[in-house]
């Protein structure tokens, strides 16, 4: 895989609206194609979503790169990701300067994904666990994103967000949802943005999805 095809893909999230310049530099420096399966790296920059394994996808480019606008991140900003899945996100959120926090239910895959995180040198705090439940110990977050289509918003993660803080969040049902961007104005007062449409797996845990 070159860097011309991760220029090519910065490329088109710029002409399908991406315009946060952290964002597309990241995109343009994280490679990819280390998060996907061998049998799945021809198609590293295509922008669309890729099986895993473990049921679970590395999702389309242009999904990561607008949750992650959303966010709006800035440097050095306490941000949790609930879904580690293959470390992509959590690798373009730390490319972005962020301290980044990452939970994944999938015991497997998590210990997978440390291992390439430490191969990489990206540096994050992870843990396994129920994502849906936050984690505590470290909030209040500045951003928090949910890689994983949930029924509701979690209560867990809108009391773990700190005032002015951003939750990403795909919201609807296991088939499809639209992405809630919720802002915290003070302790008991949010601020909602409902964008549609997408498509993740579901989120699992005590304030998501039964498995």
């Amino acid at each position: 895989m070159s860097r011309t095809e991760r220029e090519a893909l910065v490329d088109l999230l710029s002409e399908k609206g991406i315009h946060d310049i952290f964002v597309l530099k990241a995109v343009g420096e994280v490679e990819r194609e280390k998060f996907v399966p061998a049998l799945m790296r021809l198609n590293a920059y295509r922008d669309i979503a890729l099986p895993i394994g473990y049921e679970q996808t590395i999702s389309q480019p242009y999904t990561v790169a607008y949750m992650t606008q959303e966010l709006k991140v800035k440097k050095d900003a306490k941000i949790l990701e609930i879904g580690t899945g293959s470390g992509y996100q959590a690798a373009i959120l730390f490319k972005m300067g962020a301290d980044v926090y990452t939970i994944e239910r999938n015991q497997d895959l998590y210990h997978k994904t440390l291992k390439l995180f430490d191969k990489l040198g990206i540096r994050v705090q992870a843990k396994y666990g129920d994502g849906t439940l936050g984690w505590a110990k470290y909030a209040p977050f500045e951003g928090i994103i949910v890689t994983a289509g949930s029924p509701s918003v979690p209560e867990k993660l809108k009391e773990q967000l700190a005032i002015g803080g951003r939750l990403v969040i795909p919201v609807g049902s296991r088939a499809s949802q639209k992405l809630y961007v919720i802002t915290k104005e003070s302790q008991n007062n949010f601020s909602t943005n409902i964008i549609p449409e997408f498509s993740f797996v579901p989120l699992i845990g005590r304030e998501g999805w039964e498995k």
